[in-house]
């Protein structure tokens, strides 16, 4: 199997009484998004700085590219950009001074320097802004900037913490769009943010963090699955073929005025595919059907805020 480029195993951290981190498991396969989703304090922003070096865990274990961030600190900072909740810009340089000084403190040497910042300039539409003073900026150009100058040395683990907090939605379209695009080109990406969108928008696989554990993990569709309210809704072209349908579809609920039939599923193929071969040997035909399934709003509120949970939710649906 490939060496997974986050590998995380019973990681801890406590603050006195309190406990931060409480065993939590994570793998991050390369060339992928991964995403933590929590409410605040629980444990996403603790779990970046332990991995990109910033903080030290009381327990487990984390690498980075195969680098243990506690025995080779120096191994995983090679491989990792952090881009962090604020703005690490300095305010009274220009958006190309900030990137040279960035460069020239990863020892890029000037002429390497010069031809990295305008590469970076350019690929983040910040040229013709380059020599302007920062007050000029939007929030969008130096939370660009603040990526651009995470990526001066071209790290192949990126974490973003909270990205577009704060960022009008043009704005964090623009940014969707960069991180795409780092990860097509094969960088690996932790993201954590609290923006539900932005998790279903970006991540292959997500991870939900509550009161310092892993509670849930999966792909969004996954997860939408493993909460109640999911359901495909049939509608017939007569009355005669919906009560036919109601009564072959056990569960199942009809609106008889709009001729149709929802029934409870969890949104998988095979729920589909179960309805209709039942619809199909009992030679009912359907006018429309659709698939509903519950978003990342109801993941996370059914899967967070239980401070007396002690077991982790698998994509299966059952309970560890």
């Amino acid at each position: 199997m490939t060496t997974p480029a986050i590998d995380v195993r019973g990681l801890r951290k406590s603050y006195g009484d309190k406990v931060v981190l409480d065993g939590v498991d994570l793998s991050v396969r390369a060339g992928t998004v991964t995403a933590l989703l929590g409410p605040n304090g629980a444990g996403k922003t603790t779990t970046v700085h332990i991995l990109s070096t910033l903080l030290r865990p009381d327990g487990g274990t984390a690498s980075v590219n195969g680098s243990d961030v506690v025995r080779d600190p120096d191994g995983a900072r090679a491989s990792i950009g952090l881009t962090g909740q604020f703005s690490a810009v300095d305010g009274l340089l220009t958006g190309e001074e900030n990137l040279l000084l960035m460069a020239r403190l990863r020892h890029l040497g000037a002429k390497r320097a010069k031809i990295r910042t305008a590469e970076l300039l350019e690929q983040f539409e910040l040229t013709d802004a380059a020599r302007k003073p920062l007050a000029t900026y939007s929030g969008g150009m130096k939370r660009r900037l603040d990526l651009a100058m995470t990526l001066v040395s071209t790290p192949s683990v990126i974490f973003l913490d909270e990205p577009t907090t704060g960022l009008d939605p043009r704005s964090r379209h623009t940014m969707w769009d960069i991180v795409r695009g780092l990860v097509a080109d094969g960088t690996t990406v932790l993201l954590t943010t609290q923006q539900l969108e932005e998790a279903d928008e970006l991540a292959h696989r997500i991870a939900v963090l509550d009161g310092g554990r892993i509670v849930a993990e999966g792909t969004p569709d996954e997860l939408k699955r493993l909460v109640p309210g999911g359901h495909i809704r049939v509608r017939f072209g007569n009355a005669p073929a919906l009560d036919a349908a109601a009564r072959l579809l056990d569960g199942s609920d009809a609106d008889e005025a709009g001729l149709t039939l929802t029934v409870p599923s969890d949104g998988g193929v095979g729920a589909l595919r179960t309805v209709l071969d039942r619809l199909d040997a009992a030679h009912l035909e359907v006018d429309d059907l659709s698939i509903h399934t519950p978003d990342l709003d109801d993941v996370f509120f059914a899967l967070t805020g239980k401070k007396e949970r002690s077991s982790r939710i698998d994509t299966k649906g059952t309970e560890s």
